[in-house]
């Protein structure tokens, strides 16, 4: 026994256990409350991975997976359950440096997924529906083949985080928060008429079941609604997962016979390309 009152030969924890004491050791110190928190640097916890015999590559992958984590537009709930989900999600950890993985999804995004560059920052772009002519006659055609289902959303967004000089993870996602809300509203305005014709029909002197058949259509037609809006999110999760497939076979966007009446699309992003 140590002076600390702590055995010195301690049996060696699996990997659960050890979930479990970091897990409440977490608990205890924020209960604390005063207890400062000045958290913990690359190097301290690369140290602490060694010595719970945690791999730094599992690590570091772990790390970047924390960083590029984007808070949902709302909080999942009943909302979710019941319409759908407000954003479609993929990741993936990528072969290659940062850079050069962010300029070839913006390439993919511009060329054949309908998109223009909306925001840029450092480790982060956000893409809109691209206007004008070009655009307009290429998602009609459907030149792509897959639908342009992205240009349906109100934002793609791509977060890059380095893993190590070999890696980077990915995380796509695309908002159709509006999109689920204007559905949400119409649904509602359906059912809102279909029982006010049902109330008018209970005091007409017919036959009274005919009252339940507005309410019933209102009713059928939220449903409908909601079945379409998890259909969008469904193609435009699947639209995302293609990007990433094409950007880890290190595929090149294809450019149609339209690109050459619409202004050149931007290939890679300069404030990343070099980092």
């Amino acid at each position: 026994m140590s002076g600390g009152g702590v055995p010195a030969k301690l049996t060696r924890l699996d990997r659960q256990a050890l979930e479990r004491v970091l897990a409440r050791a977490a608990e205890l110190q924020a209960a604390e409350g005063d207890v400062e928190d000045p958290g913990l640097t690359d190097a301290q916890l690369l140290d602490i991975a060694r010595e719970v015999g945690l791999s730094q590559s599992s690590l570091r992958q772990a790390l970047a997976e924390e960083r590029s984590r984007v808070e949902a537009p709302e909080a999942r709930g009943l909302v979710d359950r019941l319409f759908g989900a407000a954003v479609a999600r993929a990741s993936r950890t990528l072969a290659g440096e940062a850079g050069r993985v962010m300029g070839a999804l913006d390439a993919f995004m511009q060329q054949e997924e309908g998109l223009r560059v909306k925001r840029q920052l450092p480790d982060r772009v956000l893409w809109e529906r691209a206007h004008g002519l070009t655009a307009h006659l290429k998602r009609t055609f459907d030149v792509s083949g897959r639908g342009y289902h992205l240009t349906r959303t109100e934002e793609v967004s791509a977060t890059v985080v380095p893993v190590d000089a070999q890696r980077t993870l990915v995380r796509l996602e695309a908002s159709l928060l509006q999109r689920r809300s204007a559905g949400i509203a119409g649904g509602a305005t359906v059912v809102a008429l279909g029982a006010v014709a049902g109330g008018v029909l209970l005091v007409l002197p017919v036959f009274p079941l005919l009252a339940i058949l507005p309410a019933g259509a209102g009713l059928a037609a939220g449903w409908a609604a909601s079945r379409a809006h998890r259909g969008a999110v469904l193609r435009a999760q699947l639209a995302l997962e293609q990007v990433l497939d094409r950007v880890e076979r290190n595929e090149r966007p294809r450019p149609s016979l339209l690109d050459a009446f619409g202004p050149e699309p931007r290939v890679g992003l300069p404030g990343l390309r070099d980092r």
